[in-house]
């Protein structure tokens, strides 16, 4: 581990000592959403410990501590996505803590709901212990080997434990370096119930008709202006299926639904046969 990465690494650990919520292991995609010169980013990772607090996780991308952010994830028998605004607490060697901001009450039934469900899986897959009784079974005499060398010997069980704990300890930092990049290798395979997830720079080349947004009147005279974010599940007809807010002012966002649920896109497709997708939408306003 670099000298920079363990600092973060400390504090991290120090502040898990604080938590007044209980992590539970989580192994699912999670997708991070930032602005960058005030252009939106999608970075993909994957989650492996949640809380009704924060999330951690992997991410394939450089954050820094403080930063603001927007988080998605979809938890195992819970059919709504977790989409929730969060703060970098620390990252060091793609490992990020991320503190939730604002939850909602119904986002945090949702982690209640599936840490409980997950805990009685748990228990019921716990596999009952078995006591093994020694049973004192006659043996035929075994027949000694023959060896074509009188000096060689067959390796015993011992020393391939020994060979085998040596290279676990000499390669144990690389695998695991591997496993990690494997894990966010997979974060955009989907389930067969869950559309494909599309970067936003993706489906904005694939857009066939627009209906440019209403600037309100109310935020012209406040001088609001800024980014809406929305998600949006684009249908196999590449019509706008589903939106929903991800951040952005309530006025904007209002006015950016209104427009973005007439487009129109090219069907996204996948081996050749049109699929259902979902995306994020951003429709910048700014007053000239």
């Amino acid at each position: 581990m670099s000298a920079a990465a363990s600092p973060a690494l400390a504090k991290a650990a120090k502040s898990a000592e604080r938590r007044g919520t209980a992590r539970h292991p989580i192994h699912v995609p999670l997708d991070v959403i930032l602005l960058r010169s005030g252009v939106p980013e999608n970075l993909p990772g994957r989650c492996t410990d949640l809380s009704e607090g924060g999330v951690g996780a992997m991410v394939a991308g450089e954050l820094a501590a403080g930063q603001q952010v927007a988080v998605e994830l979809r938890l195992p028998h819970v059919g709504v996505p977790v989409r929730v605004r969060a703060m970098v607490r620390y990252q060091g060697r793609l490992h990020c803590g991320f503190e939730f901001v604002g939850l909602a009450a119904d986002q945090r039934e949702m982690i209640r709901y599936w840490a409980n469900v997950d805990a009685m899986q748990s228990v019921k897959a716990e596999p009952a212990k078995v006591v093994d009784i020694p049973v004192a079974v006659p043996r035929a005499p075994a027949e000694r080997a023959e060896w074509p060398d009188a000096k060689f010997r067959a390796p015993r069980k011992w020393q391939y434990l020994a060979a085998g704990l040596i290279l676990a300890l000499a390669g144990g930092g690389w695998w695991q370096w591997q496993r990690s990049w494997r894990e966010l290798e997979t974060t955009t395979v989907a389930a067969k119930d869950v559309p494909l997830r599309v970067t936003s720079e993706t489906m904005a080349l694939r857009i066939v008709s627009r209906v440019e947004p209403v600037y309100p009147d109310e935020a012209r005279r406040s001088g609001v202006q800024g980014w809406a974010l929305l998600d949006a599940v684009i249908a196999r007809d590449g019509s706008v299926k589903n939106l929903r807010t991800i951040s952005g002012d309530e006025l904007l966002v209002k006015s950016a639904m209104d427009a973005v649920r007439w487009w129109k896109f090219e069907p996204y497709q996948l081996a050749g046969k049109a699929v259902e997708v979902e995306t994020t939408i951003p429709v910048e306003f700014r007053m000239k």
